[in-house]
Formats: structure tokens, sequence, C-alpha cells
């Protein structure tokens, strides 16, 4: 059991590794943090400058990298589809409160 354990963990390190050095300028990518780039220079070995968002580059050590992303915007979406338009009645649904009004904390205390 152990032996199937250590050979799944170093098969996760050689594909993340592999991940790394696989890095491209224009590739899509996640962070350990969750934070979303796009790689613009992978030149050096220890080290990768990604863009957070246009005009702002930042630089950050390879391994902080977790995966590659799809690009949302290579995605075919027609707007023509999408209805934005609120029904009527559901606009005046979500106008609505259900919520109860608590009573003022002074009057709260009389009542005890």
């Amino acid at each position: 059991m152990m032996f199937l354990s250590v050979r799944k963990q170093k098969r996760a390190i050689a594909d993340q590794q592999s991940l790394q050095n696989s890095l491209a300028p224009g590739d899509r990518v996640m962070t350990t943090s969750g934070l979303y780039a796009t790689v613009v220079d992978a030149e050096d070995d220890t080290t990768i400058l990604l863009e957070l968002a246009p005009g702002v580059t930042t630089e950050w050590v390879r391994a902080a990298v977790r995966e590659k992303v799809k690009d949302t915007a290579d995605e075919d979406v027609d707007v023509d589809e999408v209805d934005e338009t609120p029904a009527p009645a559901a606009a005046e649904k979500a106008n609505e409160s259900k919520a109860e009004i608590a009573p003022p904390l002074e009057q709260g205390k009389n009542n005890r």
C-alpha cells in the first residue's frame, strides 16, 4: 500500500513540474492563491512574469502556478440567445421583501 501511495505522489509532482516547464507567453494560468493571469515572459528557470490586468505585470515564482486554464474569450457565446430583460412579474417580486422588521432595542427591553 505504501508503494502505491508514494508512486501516486511522485506522479503528481512530475506532472506539476512538466506543467511549470511547459509555460509559454500567452498561456492563461491560475496561481496557487487562486489568481488568474496571463504569462508574459517565461524565459527564467525560477521566475515567471504574469499579467494580471492590461498593463499590470508582476513577477512570480514558477512553483506558484497551479494550472493552465482555458481562456473564456475562446468560448463561442451567442449574445442574441441571451434575453436579459426581466419579466414584469419577476421584476416586481424582486423588489418585494418578505423580511420582518425587528422592534427597536429600547422597546424590546421594556417588554421583558
